[in-house]
């Protein structure tokens, strides 16, 4: 289930990320691994976060995810090993909330894709998913909330 779209200006986020290119098959094996990495090098440098992780996918492939593990934070990350500083830019972008388990992500997205489409809008290549509550703040699926985040062309 997805709440009514929206259509937003995002901020620009200063973030500390790993970039990750996986068969589909092997998110899960990757995502816990990569969020754990990055947090790790934000608390060993002193970091201070400024929201929930998030991931940024760049492609969409049906095959391969192509995308960046992310968390976002007040002031720059050093590089350290695959964790990078990066920024996400302040964009247009639609933008609902998606609830329950991750496995209805699919179905999510493509809801919201048709949602996007009957707007007239120009989707971007790329789209981001905002972790607000997972399993490691509610270990009841019923209770997750990702914020799905789809840019905009002008």
């Amino acid at each position: 289930m997805i709440d009514t779209p929206t259509i937003t200006k995002s901020k620009e986020q200063l973030m500390a990320m790993v970039h990750v290119t996986v068969p589909r098959k092997d998110i899960q094996k990757v995502m816990g691994p990569g969020i754990e990495e990055v947090k790790a090098v934000i608390a060993a440098q002193g970091v201070k976060t400024d929201g929930p992780w998030f991931t940024h996918h760049l492609r969409m492939d049906p095959a391969v995810f192509d995308f960046e593990i992310c968390v976002p934070v007040k002031s720059p990350v050093s590089a350290k090993g695959r964790v990078k500083p990066g920024t996400l830019p302040a964009r247009k972008v639609a933008r609902t909330v998606f609830h329950g388990d991750y496995s209805g992500l699919g179905e999510a997205w493509g809801e919201f894709g048709k949602w996007i489409r009957a707007q007239g809008l120009e989707p971007a290549d790329d789209l981001w998913e905002v972790y607000t509550v997972d399993p490691s703040t509610s270990p009841d699926p019923a209770n997750w909330r990702t914020e799905l985040n789809k840019p905009l062309r002008d």
